[in-house]
């Protein structure tokens, strides 16, 4: 009988992470969830290959918002996206998935909007950063965002952020982070980018 092995509740999960994606409609892993998560859950490293509407951002999402401790207001996930309107569909699913776990604030730091209010967000504490490697570098950089807390680091559709010649700043960004975190590589075609992975 393996009809349920697609099942969320198999993997070691919270009961309020189970609860909540019962809540979202969320069932059934899908193929790419089903073959990543039991690697991300146990703190592995992952380069996998997925395609948009595969359910990708739960994919990293939900480990990533299993790790985080709300009572510690320091940034404890990042995740590169090539656009703003991806950061900005991936920071909404983040705050869906975060809802199990409460109080868990997503801050989006994308070009086209002005710094200071971004700023602003992170003096006041974030425990996920979505956004563009170039307004995540802007922000290294003049010292409003601090990844010494970092646990997890995810490259969302990095093919598409080495084809538009995010290669070096996301490089840039990733010695930044910690040695001992978590990375996470999504990419609907087999990149270069598992160079990212080095430390």
């Amino acid at each position: 009988m393996n009809e349920n092995k697609n099942d969320f509740a198999k993997l070691s999960l919270s009961a309020s992470m189970l609860g909540n994606l019962a809540q979202l409609g969320y069932l059934q892993m899908t193929a790419i969830q089903a073959a990543s998560l039991p690697v991300t859950l146990a703190g592995k490293d992952l380069i996998a290959q997925a395609s948009t509407g595969s359910g990708k951002t739960a994919a990293f999402g939900i480990p990533l918002v299993e790790k985080i401790l709300p009572a510690d207001f320091a940034v404890q996930a990042m995740i590169l996206c090539p656009t703003r309107e991806l950061a900005d569909q991936v920071s909404q699913e983040i705050r869906r998935l975060a809802r199990a776990v409460g109080n868990v604030k997503v801050v989006t730091l994308c070009g086209g909007v002005a710094l200071r209010g971004q700023v602003l967000s992170l003096e006041h504490g974030a425990h996920v950063v979505v956004g563009t490697p170039g307004r995540i570098m802007d922000h290294l950089e003049r010292g409003s965002l601090k990844l010494k807390g970092l646990k997890t680091l995810v490259l969302d559709e990095a093919d598409r952020m080495l084809d538009m010649g995010f290669f070096d700043d996301i490089a840039t960004v990733a010695r930044q982070c910690p040695q001992n975190r978590q990375t996470l590589l999504f990419s609907a075609t087999y990149p270069e980018g598992n160079r990212f992975l080095c430390r």
